[in-house]
């Protein structure tokens, strides 16, 4: 079987509110986003990497590490609450009208940077060895189990989920006795293009679990991540992707 063509996608709009410029915030000597970068660009499995932004400051960033910033993404599609379809598509078919279309995409979010070059490949060799799935998307085990998980409604609560008909509910149950369950991580998704091009989303129907390990699908969403993230930086415990470009503006 010929190799299907690939396009890594790097969504980084500018105007996150958790961790204000989150994406190009610092780390390590570096801007966030440059980790995800040299992670795509040492995979090898890539046939463009190309980041979607709003802004023309991470335009440049970006290309300094070695992405493509071919279009800027339309401020419309760059809000807090844009949905991850509306940008995809745009990108997917204006690449497409350029004369490059490809036949899958992968979603790299800068937001997780300790996903390296071996986490990319691992999951594109998975993907590439189911023929009959629509996608692959990244996932880990909950660690707040939604067996425990409750709705409040006035003065009273009932559990998120139906419990078991016999025995002891969920709720009531030890972690390690319950049924395991998996959350999506920001880490990787990888699709055929096909299915935000014809089905109108991004996942499809057939959807291959890919399980991350250990630090792989840590991300950034607040203020208290971007502490942790430091700090597993700083005393050694996560290693960045290596970054081969000289730091941006130095």
């Amino acid at each position: 079987m010929t190799t299907p063509s690939l396009v890594a996608l790097i969504p980084a709009r500018a105007g996150s509110v958790r961790v204000p410029g989150k994406n190009i915030r610092t780390l390590a000597d570096h801007p966030l986003i440059a980790y995800t970068i040299a992670a795509a660009r040492e995979s090898g499995i890539f046939d463009a990497i190309v980041v979607s932004t709003d802004s023309e400051e991470y335009a440049t960033i970006a290309r300094h590490y070695g992405a493509e910033v071919p279009f800027l993404r339309p401020p419309e599609m760059a809000s807090s609450t844009s949905a991850d379809f509306e940008w995809i598509d745009f990108t997917l078919r204006r690449l497409a009208e350029d004369g490059r279309a490809f036949d899958c995409f992968s979603i790299l979010r800068p937001t997780s940077p300790l996903r390296q070059a071996d986490t990319i490949r691992r999951a594109w060799e998975a993907f590439r060895s189911d023929l009959d799935i629509d996608s692959l998307r990244a996932v880990e085990l909950c660690k707040q189990h939604p067996g425990k998980m409750w709705i409040i409604e006035g003065e009273h609560m009932r559990p998120l989920l139906d419990q078991p008909r016999d025995g002891q509910p969920w709720h009531s149950q030890q972690y390690a006795a319950l049924p395991q369950v998996y959350v999506q991580n920001a880490s990787l998704e990888i699709a055929w293009t096909r299915v935000p091009l014809e089905g109108g989303n991004i996942a499809g129907d057939t959807v291959m679990p890919f399980l991350t390990t250990d630090l792989e699908g840590f991300d950034v969403n607040d203020e208290r991540d971007w502490r942790d993230l430091d700090a597993l930086v700083s005393d050694g415990t996560a290693a960045l992707p290596r970054v081969s470009a000289s730091a941006f503006g130095g």
